[in-house]
């Protein structure tokens, strides 16, 4: 499908006719003056006078050709760029200005050379355009302008995300692990920065009598060993840019505002302290917390029982996120909406599956244990009968 273009502007398309038209009248008047001098040729005109004419004709009917045409590629030049960035007013100005400017550089020299009844049409004709093409540029290329003109932070300029950025990694994603599955996954890439007092807590970690912290210390090391080898990040061990400062987590906040970068963190009081002090926070548990399990075992829940399951007994229904769930003694309730309490949630391959039961079948086990503990307790509290002994001797 091809895409419509635009319309052109109508006044502008005349402005370029009319600078058309005055060129090309320019031009028969040079030539016929030329050829002709003062002569009457036809009528009340003379060489010079039907030289205009003939041009200022011919021009005309050029010159809206000429000015379509133009247009049609500044709107070409204009789609083809239009991907990259929104338009802002300031962008598009600047362009504009450096399109005239430059249009002013190519085409000065001729008003000093040539006729200026040739060459000034030429020379408005070249301004609009570049000018034009130049406003359209500055649009498409908002981002790279306005950081030219050094007032990106001031403008709105869309901020960087934050995964975007280098990332300082502290001490409780390396002893965590889980951040090598997230890397191998492809959520996580890019460059990541270990300074030089995270390895020195793991080396103390890692030397520690104690065998949990001696285990977590081996487990970092191993994990940065292991990300150094993979091949979606990019791993810089740097010196400490801190040294004034003592705590580990004070020098990783220096850093990140430092470098610009991002903090990498499990540790939630230190991904809220490097918040509050201006820093980008990559915080892998408020991660983990996203993607927990809508639902978790003991939980009520009410769902509409769509079709049977593949066991006896069992009906299927589905979640508002679309979880497949699994209810037991429900095969004669499907198309009924049923109230269930989740037994388990299973994690498999293709998403989760939580498994419930009926809440009213689901309390009859319960009150069935409840009873026999109460009669198990009142026959404890019988007195036993006496032995057979006993009672003979008694006799």
């Amino acid at each position: 499908m091809r895409t419509r273009e635009k319309t052109v502007p109508q006044n502008l398309v005349e402005l370029l006719r009319f600078c058309v038209v005055a060129f090309l009248a320019g031009v028969g008047h040079r030539l016929a003056s030329g050829f002709g001098g003062d002569e009457r040729v036809i009528g009340i005109f003379d060489a010079p006078s039907l030289g205009v004419v003939l041009g200022a004709a011919t021009g005309y009917v050029l010159g809206g050709i000429v000015a379509r045409l133009t247009f049609r590629t500044v709107s070409r030049t204009e789609r083809a760029l239009s991907g990259r960035s929104a338009e802002q007013l300031l962008a598009g100005l600047t362009g504009a200005v450096g399109g005239v400017m430059l249009a002013a550089a190519l085409t000065w020299p001729m008003l000093l050379v040539g006729s200026t009844a040739l060459t000034a049409p030429i020379f408005v004709f070249v301004l609009i355009t570049l000018g034009s093409l130049g406003y359209r540029v500055g649009l498409s290329q908002r981002d790279g302008v306005l950081s030219m003109l050094g007032g990106s932070g001031r403008l709105g300029m869309p901020r960087a995300a934050a995964s975007a950025l280098p990332m300082v990694i502290d001490t409780s994603v390396t002893i965590d692990g889980r951040v090598l599955e997230v890397v191998r996954s492809g959520f996580l890439h890019g460059h990541l920065v270990v300074p030089e007092p995270v390895l020195g807590e793991l080396q103390r970690m890692a030397d520690d009598s104690e065998d949990q912290r001696r285990a977590k210390g081996r487990r970092g090391l191993d994990v940065l060993e292991a990300l150094r080898q993979e091949r979606g990040v990019d791993l810089e061990v740097i010196g400490d840019e801190a040294p004034d400062t003592r705590e580990v987590d004070a020098k990783l906040v220096h850093i990140c505002l430092a470098r610009r970068a991002a903090l990498l963190t499990l540790d939630t009081n230190l991904a809220r302290v490097a918040t509050v002090a201006g820093c980008r926070v990559l915080n892998l548990h408020a991660l983990t917390l996203s993607l927990r399990p809508p639902v978790a075992a003991g939980e009520r829940i009410s769902l509409h029982l769509t079709r049977a399951g593949k066991e006896p007994g069992q009906a299927v229904g589905y979640l508002d996120d679309g979880t497949m769930v699994v209810v037991d003694r429900s095969r004669d309730r499907v198309g009924q909406d049923v109230d269930a309490v989740v037994t388990s949630v299973l994690l498999t391959a293709n998403g989760r599956m939580v498994f419930a039961k009926p809440l009213g079948e689901e309390a009859l086990p319960r009150q069935r244990a409840a009873e026999i503990t109460m009669q198990i307790a009142a026959a404890a509290r019988r007195p036993a009968p006496p032995a057979e002994d006993d009672r003979a001797g008694g006799a």
